[in-house]
């Protein structure tokens, strides 16, 4: 039977293929594919994490109390016998032998498909079974991540042996950045997860990756079985599970005049970006891994506007980048680029993007009770002085090798800008004394949080140039948790707030003569293209996908007549007035 289940559309178009389940777990599990040699590998880790747990609930009976003795000694029976129980054991070794899952994976795949069957159980005893099924399964997934050795996650030509024909569709109730990264060298053709919005980092990656995603679909992790076939329809946020050969004979015919579309795109890569009335307008790229600089330039952006440097620091087992592999992957970035300006973003940890638990640099507001407002970003690379200035050493070595700028995230204070300041000058002192050279970078601001933007006049004196990043920006002005689907409806970048705050940030910068561009996610969204163009734009900076759309958008547009009718979008009281009146401006 047919199910539809909605969410937050995050990136546009359609997907059909057969679903992977990412499973929960309350211990943090590793998802990745591996390649066809190291099967055996990974089958005789299960078998000796099987034998360690094992071994663990014998001696633990063992230790018994005789006065407690019947009842914990029937408990540790069961959860030996659930051990040894061909549904968990022998299934799991299938996961990994027929779909090539890592061990933790199969596991954790496993458990979910034995959960949703005690679920279904009609007697209450057998039912209540299943929290003895997630014990025996979290000493066994914690008895895997004991072991040493653990592989690397393989290249995606593995997930094809098993994949044959058929697309895949991750499905998961959330998918943290560090999976997301790994995913994103991986086969999948859209996400759905249970949670998260618009600008939730499932939804980033997935623009990133220009495939459909739906966040917010609540449920779906738990209605959509392992192998279902699944059409995600990224217009609409809608998700259809088991659909019919109709619908799915309909969405096929969409794929492909969407493919028609984007063809048509990517005459444009070479165009140079320039409207109608001959402003010249910069489209630069956002990126995360030094081998996206390629499909960048492949894309027609001009430079790099946004080096998410974090993810360097991700998927490490605990162990930071030290200075020199920083150097050569910001390196690499700016060697690629062959000459177009690159912009570093200083680790940007916090929030939704945690450091690994195993970091000996674990993040002290892990558990605060809103870490978007802890310690992150610029605050936690002051409060490291050590690790921030091998970062600032890194990329000013990279320097030599192109043009380079550095943009620190989440600036709110005078005394930050100073302190940054400093920070760069003793890291290009301690190069002096060493004999590495570098050459001039500018020194940049993201406009991130309403009081940068407020003090802009002020700021601005103490940067070369600023970028806004909208994301943030909207989520601290209008109060929204923008990873939170349950208020994910109230985040909304047409709120008139919103618009002055970026208008008045354009104005100041342009006024003092500073370079200002957006690399949120409303550069990338053409539904913006004209209104920023008006506000004195000229530099947008987005994911490679969204190049082309935005410069047809640009090649489109006639700057004098926009900037004649931005005072009724910023005089609007209510963001459907506001997207209203930009609706007028567009060229008909």
């Amino acid at each position: 039977m047919s199910i539809q289940v909605f969410g937050q559309p995050v990136s546009r178009g359609v997907a059909i293929g057969r679903a992977v389940l990412v499973a929960s777990s309350r211990v943090d599990v590793a998802h990745y594919f591996i390649d066809p040699e190291q099967i055996e590998t990974e089958v005789a880790r299960l078998r000796d994490a099987r034998n360690e747990v094992a071994a663990e609930l014998v001696a633990l009976k063992s230790e018994v109390p005789e006065e407690a003795h019947a009842e914990l000694v029937a408990l540790l029976d069961v959860h030996l016998m659930l051990l040894h129980d061909e549904l968990l054991s022998d299934a799991t070794k299938q996961w990994i032998v027929e779909r090539h899952y890592n061990a933790e994976w199969a596991m954790s795949a496993q458990l979910e498909v034995i959960a949703r069957q005690f679920d279904e159980m009609e007697d209450d005893y057998l039912r209540e079974r299943k929290a003895d099924l997630e014990q025996v399964v979290e000493r066994l997934l914690k008895a895997l991540s004991r072991q040493a050795g653990t592989g690397a996650a393989a290249s995606s030509s593995a997930a094809r042996d098993f994949a044959g024909e058929d697309p895949l569709i991750l499905v998961a109730s959330d998918i943290a950045p560090a999976d997301m990264l790994q995913f994103k060298r991986s086969v999948f053709t859209g996400f759905i997860t249970d949670v998260g919005g618009r600008t939730s980092h499932t939804a980033i990656v997935a623009r990133s990756m220009d495939i459909p995603a739906v966040v917010g679909a609540r449920e779906a992790s738990r209605i959509v079985r392992q192998d279902d076939w699944v059409i995600i329809d990224g217009d609409a946020g809608l998700v259809i599970v088991n659909p019919s050969p109709i619908v799915l004979e309909e969405y096929r015919f969409r794929q492909r005049q969407i493919e028609l579309e984007r063809a048509k795109l990517n005459r444009l890569r070479h165009t140079p970006s320039v409207t109608l009335d001959g402003q010249v307008v910069e489209l630069l790229a956002n990126i995360e891994l030094p081998s996206d600089a390629t499909p960048a330039i492949e894309a027609g952006a001009v430079g790099v506007g946004l080096f998410r440097s974090e993810f360097l620091f991700m998927n490490r087992e605990g162990q930071l980048p030290n200075e020199d592999e920083q150097f050569e992957a910001y390196r690499t970035v700016v060697q690629a680029m062959g000459g177009l300006p690159v912009t570093i973003r200083t680790v940007d940890i916090g929030a939704d993007k945690p450091l690994d638990r195993m970091s000996a640099h674990e993040l002290r507001h892990e558990h605060s009770l809103n870490p978007a407002l802890g310690l992150r970003a610029i605050r936690w690379s002051l409060a490291e002085p050590e690790m921030f200035g091998e970062q600032l050493r890194a990329i000013l070595r990279a320097s030599a090798f192109g043009k380079v700028r550095i943009l620190i995230p989440m600036v709110a204070h005078v005394g930050e800008a100073r302190q940054v300041a400093q920070a760069v000058e003793r890291a290009k002192a301690q190069l002096d004394a060493t004999g590495h050279p570098y050459s001039a970078v500018e020194l940049g601001a993201m406009i991130e949080v309403p009081a940068a933007a407020l003090m802009m006049p002020t700021l601005v004196r103490h940067f070369d140039f600023v970028s806004i990043g909208t994301n943030d920006l909207i989520q601290y002005t209008l109060a929204i948790d923008r990873a939170d689907e349950s208020v994910a409806h109230l985040y909304d970048p047409w709120h008139p707030a919103v618009l002055q705050l970026v208008e008045r940030t354009i104005a100041c910068a342009n006024e003092a003569g500073k370079g200002v561009s957006v690399c949120g996610e409303m550069a990338g969204d053409p539904a913006f293209t004209e209104l920023l163009l008006a506000m004195g734009l000229r530099s947008f900076s987005m994911h490679p996908a969204q190049v082309a759309s935005i410069k047809q958008r640009v090649l489109r547009a006639d700057v004098r007549t926009l900037q004649a009718q931005l005072g009724a979008v910023l005089a609007a009281e209510s963001p459907l007035e506001a997207s209203m009146a930009l609706m007028k401006m567009r060229p008909h």
